[in-house]
């Protein structure tokens, strides 16, 4: 009986990253794509706003793990480029929410679109032995890392 091969955490770990690389090219090439002039972060940013509604600029400071200072300064660029807005809830004067604009939301689609396009031609030079296996570490990996299913926020963004 043959002998079954076991992937060692190391190689698990060398092959995440090495993909995660792969994919973080694929986003710099997408927003590079539709010509537009927001960095990863900012793009990160819209992911989060879109996937988890309106939030406070500390709750997003933590989402994105940067600083409270670093997540408003990011924000008002957003919202000078029309991207986010922000908006006092009724029930508390004081607080401000930082919710994604219809701009903002036609972005992502683009940029969605042009990350779909590329993933599908880079899985089309895969073989496809290996592909429902893949489907489920993805999903996995994903849930590990606290990321929100992406049908469940971009329902209807496929075009």
């Amino acid at each position: 009986m043959p002998e079954k091969l076991t992937v060692s955490d190391e190689e698990v770990v060398d092959a995440v990253v090495s993909a995660s690389r792969a994919l973080v090219a694929v986003a710099a090439r997408s927003l590079a794509g539709i010509g537009s002039d927001i960095t990863l972060t900012q793009y990160r940013a819209l992911v989060v706003l879109a996937s988890r509604g309106g939030q406070r600029a500390a709750d997003l400071a933590a989402a994105l793990d940067v600083s409270p200072s670093t997540a408003t300064r990011m924000c008002d660029r957003l919202v000078r480029k029309g991207l986010i807005e922000r908006n006092r809830p009724d029930d508390d004067r004081r607080a401000l929410d930082i919710v994604i604009s219809d701009q903002g939301r036609v972005l992502l689609r683009q940029v969605t679109r042009q990350r779909r396009a590329e993933v599908g031609r880079i899985l089309g030079a895969m073989p496809s032995a290996g592909r429902e296996k893949l489907v489920v570490a993805l999903r996995a990996f994903a849930e590990a890392a606290g990321e929100i299913p992406e049908q469940d926020w971009s329902l209807g963004w496929r075009e």
